[in-house]
């Protein structure tokens, strides 16, 4: 059932605490994971594992979230073949395929990770599924959910200790 401090997604928008917010949902809609680049934006149920932030760019958000500032060492694994695969690395040269957290384009500048295939990564399963920034409304992610930044800025600072994440 849901609480009026879930963060409910469908293709037509988001609700949060009584509010509606446009965001942007993965280029193959909402819907069950294929697999990794399949751009769908999976349904189901899901906590916010932690946040990251370029503390060069935006203040660390005021929330219960675990909040990590990250630089340009930071990475995200999706490569299925990578012990690391679906969690975040730190290194110059990263022998396998991934994903720049450190971005010239904002998108990541503050984002949340969603529990979706996380912590117990299944290779192949579909990685990095984060709320994060959109390029332009309602412009397609790779799978992501993405919000105006001042919208996920709010969704992060008032996020609940019970919060869950409903993608429908």
């Amino acid at each position: 059932m849901r609480q009026v401090q879930d963060l409910c997604i469908s293709n037509r928008g988001a609700h949060y605490r009584g509010q509606w917010f446009p965001c942007a949902i993965g280029r193959g809609g909402i819907g069950d994971k294929l697999g990794e680049g399949d751009g769908i934006t999976p349904k189901g149920m899901f906590q916010l594992a932690g946040i990251r932030y370029r503390a060069d760019r935006v203040a660390r958000p005021e929330t219960i979230l675990p909040a990590r500032a990250i630089g340009p060492l930071d990475k995200w694994s999706d490569d299925p073949k990578d012990p690391a695969y679906n969690h975040a690395v730190r290194a110059a040269h990263y022998p396998f395929s991934h994903e720049r957290l450190h971005r010239g384009d904002g998108l990541y500048d503050l984002f949340a990770v969603l529990s979706y295939n996380w912590p117990d990564a299944r290779p192949g399963a579909g990685s990095a599924i984060f709320l994060h920034s959109w390029r332009k409304p309602r412009h397609p992610t790779e799978g992501c959910v993405a919000f105006e930044a001042p919208v996920l800025r709010y969704i992060l600072q008032n996020w609940g200790a019970k919060a869950r994440v409903i993608i429908a």
